[in-house]
């Protein structure tokens, strides 16, 4: 099966913000340049996932109509990582003692006393086993930079502690509006 990861679209928010689940929706303007930047390299008639966030929801309607799929299917399971309290705040703002804390257990920490990356990791592994069991060729999934990087850690078949620790260590550089392909 090959997993066509797509990153949302520049969400409205201020720079260095930590944001995580925040719930925020994009410009127009970013969501076209996304739609039409990602038509061209994505397949028709595909069976299309989103995270229910609203930076994901719109570009994945919008994909689905462009491509002759089918509504996409909102799974909570692709939301991105909750930061508890460290959500919409500065990250200059996060004391450094609470941000050297997660660093010094990026699997089991929970920052902000949201969600660890590797609670983050069950669910996202979680998401992609189901989607394997699908047996579909090919898949659209909208959803976060955290998620990508964990669905894309899932193709080592790393034990989930293992899998949060891949996935946190290894820099994404997955643009707004990006692609990742994940062939499983």
């Amino acid at each position: 099966m090959r997993i066509y990861l797509v990153r949302h679209p520049k969400p409205l928010v201020a720079p260095a913000t930590c944001y995580g689940r925040t719930d925020m929706a994009v410009s127009e303007a970013e969501e076209t340049l996304a739609l039409h930047a990602l038509t061209p390299a994505l397949p028709g008639r595909t069976p299309v996932f989103s995270s229910p966030a609203l930076r994901c929801t719109g570009l994945a309607a919008s994909l689905s109509r462009a491509l002759d799929c089918p509504a996409p299917i909102h799974d909570p399971r692709l939301a991105e990582m909750n930061f508890g309290r460290w959500e919409m705040r500065s990250w200059s703002d996060i004391p450094r003692t609470e941000i050297d804390a997660w660093a010094d257990d990026m699997a089991g920490y929970r920052p902000g006393g949201g969600e660890s990356v590797a609670q983050a990791a069950q669910r996202v592994r979680a998401f992609h086993d189901d989607l394997l069991q699908l047996r579909h060729d090919c898949a659209i999934v909208v959803c976060h930079a955290g998620t990508i990087r964990l669905l894309l850690a899932c193709r080592h078949g790393l034990p989930i502690a293992d899998m949060a620790l891949h996935a946190a260590s290894t820099p994404h550089g997955i643009a707004y509006g990006g692609l990742a392909i994940l062939d499983c």
